[in-house]
């Protein structure tokens, strides 16, 4: 009779024990489940929600959960995405709008400069034109972040040496550069760092990041590239603090106001960096700015 008793609860145990087992994989399947498509969720928009093969109610009320959220951050991403798309039209035909009368105040400023003119005079067209450049610069420059937010730039990828890139930039901006007291000091590494990138777009984040040295440096400026493909912009400033370096890459940010700038120069440099797969960085130590732009190494051609 014992071993009867023994064996039945040998069999009941056996039973549990298994039962157990497969709920406990049940279970992992359905997080391993819920952890792959919330990672698709995630990544992509789509209308779908979460579903798993477990009946486990505890299970399925964390499905249900993670859905609401998705729900919400669909409808926020939705908003999102409408609202930059509006954005970006309203900037292109702002750009655009403001072309055709800045062109017709060039022509008659280019008309008055030609008639003769008192001592005062002169120095009042002087200031005309002086603000009309800057607002002609300024239209341009919200134009072409249009077009790169677009993603409609469109340059020939190549095999891009960082270096040639950084002094050629360096010596577009000599003259800037030497007005604002500016003597930069580059380290480059022996060897060529040659990454495959969109040469143009390139030139243009170096052109940015030394066009804000000239603008908001102490008076320094020092760059480093090193053979892994990580170009550091220094350069002192000390009435820059952490939350403003945090925040030099959101657009229409500026430091100073009184500097006509639009607030976009770092903004494009990071779209375009990013549109050709590498990262950049700010950080504010020591009452300096550190920008830090890395181009992976699989972007090395050949």
């Amino acid at each position: 009779m014992t071993d009867v008793l023994w064996a039945a609860l040998c069999g009941a145990l056996a039973a549990a024990a298994a039962l157990l087992i497969g709920k406990v994989v049940l279970l992992r399947r359905s997080a391993e489940e819920i952890r792959r498509q919330l990672g698709e969720h995630l990544e992509t928009d789509t209308n779908t929600l979460l579903s798993i093969p477990s009946r486990d109610k505890a299970m399925c009320r964390l499905a249900a959960d993670l859905n609401v959220q998705l729900r919400r951050l669909r409808g926020q991403r939705q908003q999102y995405q409408s609202g930059n798309l509006e954005l970006k039209t309203a900037v292109t035909n702002i750009s655009h709008d403001l072309r055709t009368p800045l062109t017709a105040i060039f022509g008659y400023l280019e008309l008055l400069e030609g008639e003769p003119q008192t001592g005062e005079a002169a120095r009042y067209l002087a200031v005309i034109r002086d603000r009309a450049e800057m607002l002609s610069a300024l239209t341009e420059e919200l134009f072409r972040y249009s077009v790169i937010l677009s993603g409609e730039s469109g340059g020939r990828t190549e095999a891009v040496a960082l270096g040639t890139v950084l002094e050629e930039s360096l010596a577009a901006f000599y003259t800037a550069l030497r007005e604002a007291g500016i003597t930069p000091a580059v380290r480059m590494p022996p060897v060529r760092v040659v990454r495959s990138l969109d040469r143009g777009a390139l030139a243009r984040v170096f052109s940015n990041l030394l066009g804000n040295a000239v603008k908001y440096s102490g008076g320094d400026l020092e760059i480093t590239l090193t053979e892994s493909g990580v170009i550091t912009f220094s350069n002192t400033a000390a009435d820059l603090g952490g939350v403003e370096a945090g925040r030099l890459f959101d657009r229409f940010y500026t430091v100073e106001a009184s500097r006509q700038s639009t607030g976009l120069g770092l903004s494009i440099a990071r779209t375009l960096v990013e549109q050709m797969g590498g990262t950049i960085t700010a950080q504010y130590k020591g009452d300096r700015l550190y920008i830090q732009i890395v181009f992976p190494e699989c972007q090395k051609n050949g």
